[in-house]
């Protein structure tokens, strides 16, 4: 089978086919380009998924990816970053060993096929050129012919007629023997023509043709083999990367085993145990019996030596009753003023009057009433922020012990501090060993360096190492005393009613002196219930620390001097300039800053106020 024999004609179909190969040639590898593009752009897409949901470094996020199923998670999210790498693999392998190689033959089969199909149309001309040159010996050879025969016929025209002369019989008989001989000369041309002709023809279709059409032919085969081989190639790319994709899948799969929920379980114990004891029974008060303006087995300031019943509730609650009670109302209860501001003294004189006239004492309600006025009361976030500020100056943010967590959570804390610390004194420790070891190679060979520059930095680093075992030996001896304070169960109610037994016992003791000492002579038996209320809120405090300070409305006077020692109030000195943050509500009381941390409520009829005219709802008034 050879398409020189069969298709010895159908030069112009094979140049067509041909030509059709190397088309179809070209659309299989734009289509593997394409392949490689759509890999390229996958594991593009893979590695920017597993980024995207990679926990950012040193961030919360980060820390909570301590779980089993955050583990697995993560390890998903890396075995799927190698999966990208092996379509990348993919794509890399289609490229050099598909695209560019067939690349590179189309350019060698073009050239290949100009060539073949170049000498077949050389070829072709040449025959036609014979077949040429025959037609035109043919056409001389039958031209002569007729021009002998018509010499012929004329010259025996001319021996038979007797009137004319025999010069011009003769004359007519030489021009026929020429044309006959003309004729005879082309009749041996053509005759030479038509044999070389049939010569060049046999050789055109038996050899020249076959030979060039079974290049062609070859030329074709080879493409097609080369095609089936970059298939096959193709499939041996995807193949080759099964192996480690299927480990990649196993990885997935061998994360998804390791979740453990027990032991997730006991991690979220870790994080959030706060090492108190859950809340006892809260006692029951009877409200049946007359009010009276001492101190009541109902009130929550009770002493331990007179009801230690109360503490323990007080104790108690503080950490579990009163997160579910709005934080502002209690903030707004315990710090504005719960008595009428005091009259303006008679006399102008801060010397003749130094607090003004006394109040009116006033009966006052027990603190078991107060705490339903706040459980109903709206929220008044503004009192919140002043109790916030001042208890922030008095107990300080974030304390260096983490005394203001709970003991299990303050335990964690202070154990972590003390790895950390442990590992800068081993960092340092390196250091002073690197610099030891080259201040040697310093003295051993001097041109090296000066080994005297070096000792400024052993005494650095030393002092360094030294300040860092003072930090741990401070923070171990907290978590010593942390861990050894950390209670057993039913120890954790007595350890905090005790702390706030020595808390109270002064007041309950002092209470006739806390009476004579008030501003105003009033009796201030909730003045030591707020403190108790103070201390505890202090458990509130961290939820507000961004909360912003009020605005300034305005400007006052002070027209007297006043000391202000209950708890909400501030003392002002006369002719003293404040600014003013809260209007008078119809209470008495205008609130007032002295600077970034000091405010408070002072009586209106003390300050002269000058309110802004853009504040909102502003007014001015003496």
């Amino acid at each position: 089978m050879s398409w020189g024999t069969e298709l010895w004609d159908q030069f112009d179909n094979l140049e067509k086919h041909t030509q059709w190969g190397i088309d179809i040639l070209e659309k299989y590898i734009k289509f593997v380009k394409e392949r490689t593009e759509i890999e390229i752009s996958y594991a593009k897409q893979l590695r920017n998924l597993s980024k995207k949901y990679q926990p950012k470094r040193n961030s919360k996020e980060e820390e909570e990816y301590k779980y089993t199923s955050c583990k697995a998670f993560i390890s998903t999210l890396n075995e799927m970053n190698d999966y990208a790498g092996q379509h990348e693999v993919i794509s890399e392998n289609m490229t050099s060993q598909i695209t560019v190689e067939l690349a590179r033959y189309v350019q060698e089969l073009k050239q290949e096929r100009k060539s073949h199909f170049h000498d077949g149309r050389k070829a072709q001309q040449h025959i036609e050129t014979c077949w040429k040159q025959l037609e035109s010996s043919k056409r001389r050879f039958e031209r002569d012919c007729k021009e002998a025969d018509r010499a012929q016929q004329y010259f025996e025209k001319m021996d038979a007629d007797i009137n004319v002369t025999k010069a011009d019989v003769e004359k007519a008989r030489q021009q026929a023997q020429l044309r006959h001989q003309m004729a005879e000369d082309s009749k041996a041309d053509y005759s030479s023509a038509l044999q070389k002709f049939n010569h060049e023809q046999r050789e055109h279709y038996c050899t020249h043709i076959p030979s060039i059409f079974q290049k062609i032919q070859e030329m074709e085969e080879r493409r097609i083999v080369r095609i089936g081989e970059s298939m096959k190639t193709y499939a041996e790319v995807d193949r080759q990367v099964i192996p480690i994709i299927g480990k990649c899948l196993d990885g997935i799969a061998k994360a998804a085993e390791s979740i453990d929920q027990k032991n997730d379980s006991q991690l979220v114990i870790e994080a959030y145990k706060s090492g108190f004891e859950p809340p006892g029974d809260i006692e029951f008060e009877d409200y049946t019996q007359p009010m009276k303006r001492t101190i009541s087995e109902t009130s929550l300031s009770n002493s331990r030596g007179d009801s230690k019943t109360e503490l323990k509730f007080a104790s108690k609650s503080k950490g579990k009753l009163w997160p579910f009670i709005k934080k502002n109302k209690l903030m707004s209860l315990l710090t504005s003023p719960h008595q009428p501001p005091p009259p303006p003294p008679a006399s102008a004189s801060p010397s003749a009057v130094p607090n003004g006239p006394q109040s009116p004492k006033q009966q006052k309600e027990p603190l078991s009433h107060r705490f339903n006025e706040f459980m109903t009361s709206k929220p008044k976030i503004h009192c919140f922020r002043s109790l916030k500020r001042g208890l922030s100056l008095k107990l300080g943010a974030g304390p260096e012990d983490f005394s203001n967590l709970p003991p299990e959570q303050r335990r964690k804390k202070l154990q972590q501090k003390v790895d950390e610390l442990n590992k800068e004194i081993q960092k340092e420790m390196d250091q002073r060993d690197a610099i030891t070891k080259m201040k040697d190679v310093y003295v051993k060979n001097p041109q090296m360096g000066d080994p005297d520059s070096l000792d400024h930095k052993l005494i650095e680093v030393g002092q360094n190492i030294e300040k860092l075992r003072l930090e741990v030996q401070k923070f171990e001896a907290w978590l010593t005393e942390v861990e050894g304070r950390l209670p057993i169960r039913g120890e954790q109610t007595r350890r905090q009613s005790g702390i706030y037994e020595a808390q109270t016992t002064p007041s309950v003791n002092n209470c006739a002196q806390d009476r004579e000492s008030s501003p105003d002579g009033s009796y201030t038996e909730e003045q030591s219930q707020e403190n108790e209320l103070k201390m505890m809120a202090t458990d509130f405090d961290d939820e507000f620390d961004d909360e912003e300070p009020l605005p300034t409305i305005g400007t006052c006077k002070a027209l007297y001097t006043f000391e202000g020692q209950n708890e909400g109030t501030i003392s002002i000195a006369e002719g003293e300039i404040l600014y003013v943050i809260e209007e008078d509500k119809g209470d008495g009381w205008t609130r007032i800053r002295r600077n970034e941390d000091e405010e408070g409520y002072v009586p209106t009829s003390y300050v002269e106020v000058y309110l802004d005219k853009n504040a909102k709802g502003a007014m001015t008034y003496i």
